[in-house]
């Protein structure tokens, strides 16, 4: 089983790279924010929590995040692997998901990066919350915050995936075509 990270700041594309890499590889995207959405929209207890810390644009307390995460893995079948977008994105949730892991004799296959600039993270989740009509993405206040966390407590997952040779950054600037094929040429390689 290939377990697939994917990394990086809010509005690098993840969410838009994610469909065809699960479509070309044969994996399960599991998406810690459309999970919690889905909690918010059906009004659960979890779902009420989450909607105001996102809405704060903190992040959610992570051993509600991991429990989530772990019942896919053993909900879902018949796939080749994984793909994780929005967790980890702190250390200690990265630690977490090793130990979760190594309970099945398994490893973090790869972490693929989509980077791009602080300035065009503002410009794209804009223009996501028109298209969207995301009211996460509406506030610029929140955005800033978002962007923040992610520099503060998402980015030194770089140096924790990095030695083991785990990390792999993607130029995430372009066009979706373009940076997908990077992406593919990449993941072609695991």
């Amino acid at each position: 089983m290939k377990y697939y990270i994917l990394f990086g700041p809010p509005g690098a594309g993840k969410g838009t790279q994610a469909g065809a890499m699960v479509q070309n590889f044969h994996l399960c995207h599991i998406s810690t924010g459309e999970l919690l959405r889905s909690e918010i929209a059906a009004g659960t207890p979890l779902g009420l929590q989450a909607k105001s810390l996102i809405e704060a644009g903190e992040l959610v307390p992570d051993e509600v995040v991991e429990g989530m995460i772990e019942a896919k893995f053993d909900a879902v079948k018949d796939v080749e692997g994984f793909l994780l977008d929005g967790f980890p994105r702190t250390v200690a949730q990265a630690e977490a998901l090793d130990a979760m892991l190594a309970k099945r004799g398994e490893e973090v296959t790869a972490v693929v990066s989509i980077m791009i600039p602080d300035e065009m993270i503002h410009e794209r989740i804009r223009h996501r919350a028109e298209i969207e009509g995301r009211a996460d993405d509406a506030r610029d206040e929140v955005v800033s915050n978002r962007i923040k966390t992610y520099h503060d407590k998402t980015e030194p997952l770089i140096g924790f995936y990095n030695p083991a040779g785990k990390y792999h950054e993607i130029d995430g600037t372009g066009t979706i075509e373009t940076v997908r094929n990077r992406i593919f040429n990449l993941m072609n390689n695991f």
